[in-house]
């Protein structure tokens, strides 16, 4: 043990030091970013429709993910016979937040896209964490000077909405906002179930803009191996997961949480699925509000997804340890 530091230096226990996202370093001049993956809070939520609170998810999703603090071996997964997150081969820092104007959805969105650029033009893959779901548009947009993307969600809502009363840049619209950028080929979209915040014209919007559309039960029914045949294979994939995808049993804290979600597992499947069949270029988590859950559960699913999602991304490009 002791050649992986154990026995010398900081024990570094979760609940000591400051929360960067996995207790990475914390990169604070933006032009200075040199890494695999930045991570960059994005806490705004006033695109939200009913309960807010996901500004606060940044914070919590951090603090959860020191449980997972990894740093002196990686995190070695027997059922796979991988050590992911290899300090000696990934690197991995924490760029901080944008900062959020309240209020003012276009300059908290321009500056969270601001945030994403840096990232991009350093050659690390960006790790967002929301907010609410609006904070993928201005994500998305940092990505019109790249190769084009194919957008995968994992959500339990369409979010295709165009504008309702003015509003276009809210939680119910970034998916519409995606499909209308020249530099998205298509949607997979994940997890949507039940009763939607987007109408049937939507749905039709969505299949006519390329997009297919699987609710859990249909890919439970297919099996996680068919949903990933699903996505164009050999793409560069933006990946972003609502975390009311998932069962509100497993993850209560959000804003609109929908009966009949995810599963861990079932999610961490397809993503390793996803992993292997084209390249995530740009990952954001989002809609998780930590005050709807006393336990931290909800945050802890957070940062356990980002985590071994970012493990399997870089696994899959660097090949097998």
């Amino acid at each position: 043990m002791s050649g992986h530091g154990y026995n010398s230096g900081r024990l570094n226990l979760p609940f000591v030091g400051i929360c960067t996202f996995g207790k990475y370093p914390y990169v604070e001049d933006w032009d200075a970013i040199d890494a695999d993956v930045a991570v960059l809070g994005a806490p705004f939520d006033g695109g939200t429709q009913w309960r807010a609170g996901a500004r606060m998810g940044p914070r919590a999703i951090r603090e959860a993910s020191t449980l997972f603090s990894f740093g002196h071996a990686g995190a070695y997964d027997h059922e796979d016979d991988v050590t992911y997150l290899e300090p000696s081969r990934v690197s991995i820092v924490d760029i901080g937040d944008a900062d959020i104007i309240h209020t003012d959805t276009l300059q908290s969105h321009a500056n969270i896209e601001a945030g994403v650029r840096k990232i991009l033009a350093a050659g690390a893959l960006p790790v967002v964490l929301g907010g609410d779901h609006s904070i993928n548009i201005p994500c998305i947009a940092a990505f019109d000077n790249q190769d084009p993307i194919h957008v995968i969600q994992i959500d339990a809502h369409l979010d295709f909405v165009d504008e309702r009363h003015g509003v276009r840049f809210g939680h119910g619209n970034p998916m519409r906002r995606a499909a209308e950028k020249a530099h998205v080929t298509g949607l997979s979209q994940i997890g949507i179930r039940n009763v939607s915040s987007t109408a049937r014209e939507g749905y039709d919007a969505a299949r006519a803009m390329g997009s297919d559309i699987q609710s859990v039960r249909q890919v439970r029914a297919m099996g996680v191996a068919a949903m990933a045949a699903r996505v164009p294979a050999g793409e560069r994939y933006y990946l972003t997961v609502d975390i009311d995808a998932f069962d509100p049993s497993i993850a209560p804290g959000t804003g609109t949480p929908s009966h009949g979600g995810f599963l861990y597992y079932e999610v961490l499947e397809l993503i390793e699925a996803l992993a292997r069949r084209g390249d995530i270029v740009g990952i954001d988590l989002v809609e998780v509000a930590p005050d709807y859950d006393p336990t931290g559960g909800t945050a802890i699913l957070a940062a356990q997804v980002l985590l071994n999602t970012i493990g399997r991304v870089l696994h899959h490009r660097t090949g097998p340890v």
